[in-house]
């Protein structure tokens, strides 16, 4: 009733899944820093989720734990799972009862499978289009484009209705206090790849810290500039320093929900100053 992928570029392991199921954000994936990534269904048994990490944490393979939950699961043959594991390795399982049609494919950082699909070309796309991802883009996007792949090759054959994408790394959650890198979900949606899509931008906007090398040094006319639109938006710099600048700049940033793209340094991130310039000239309008 599904397809997914589950991979990893070695500093992050994800899954990303479509299925014609409400929410299935809720029920096939899970995954843990360093530790590896997983994806039930076809009648998925959700303590896969918990008893795989657990053995892949304990030093199974990702074949190994596949091997584990499917031989302690006496129906088995309903269910469909991948794992990647840690170091890489993948591994996915189809059983005899899933319905057609039903398959999977594993390579080295990556497995794909899928259940009631218009047919295998759904799968083969999904893996053409992983392998065409370029190795240094963020994994999320290279799990979205092999899903958007699958999803254009007929993905489910009953129709679409959710999505979504789990990213996990080391210290890759909001503020760093969690390994939650990426979790969104369309949870019901006539159109979900494409909702996915927008969900991925806006991620990126909000969550996605910016490179040092883009950043601009806040220079006396940048400053000045910065005071002005702060006080149009209603967040006048208490004096003219820096530092009164920086601080009604984060206090804008932490309403627009920017904060993370706010260093506390005299720089700035050109996305920001973008859109404080834009906000500022559509509220003197």
């Amino acid at each position: 009733m599904t397809f997914s992928i589950v991979a990893t570029d070695e500093t992050a392991w994800g899954v990303a899944v479509a299925s014609k199921f409400l929410a299935v954000g809720a029920a096939v994936p899970a995954a843990r820093a360093g530790v590896g990534a997983i994806a039930t269904q076809s009648y998925a048994n959700l303590a896969y989720r918990s008893d795989g990490l657990a053995h892949l944490a304990g030093g199974k393979t990702a074949q190994e734990t596949l091997d584990a939950l499917t031989a302690a699961d006496d129906q088995r043959e309903q269910r469909q799972a991948g794992i990647v594991d840690g170091a890489g390795l993948a591994a996915t399982f189809t059983g005899s009862g899933c319905h057609p049609w039903a398959g999977g494919v594993a390579g080295q950082s990556y497995a794909i499978q899928g259940n009631i699909l218009t047919g295998p070309e759904v799968v083969a796309e999904m893996e053409r289009a992983w392998i065409a991802t370029d190795p240094s883009q963020p994994l999320a996007r290279r799990l979205f484009a092999a899903l958007a792949a699958g999803d254009a090759a007929g993905g489910d054959k009953r129709g679409r209705q959710s999505a979504a994408i789990l990213v996990v790394q080391a210290d890759g959650g909001y503020g760093g206090g969690s390994d939650v890198h990426v979790d969104l979900r369309v949870d019901d949606n006539v159109a979900p790849i494409p909702e996915m899509a927008r969900l991925l931008d806006l991620h990126d906007l909000f969550f996605t810290k910016p490179n040092t090398d883009d950043m601009l040094e806040v220079t006396p006319e940048i400053a000045a500039e910065l005071a002005h639109h702060l006080t149009v938006l209603g967040h006048p710099p208490q004096d003219d320093d820096l530092l009164s600048v920086g601080l009604a700049l984060w206090d804008w940033a932490g309403v627009e929900n920017l904060e993370e793209r706010v260093p506390q340094a005299p720089v700035i991130d050109p996305v920001v100053l973008q859109i404080l310039r834009d906000k500022a000239a559509a509220a003197s309008q």
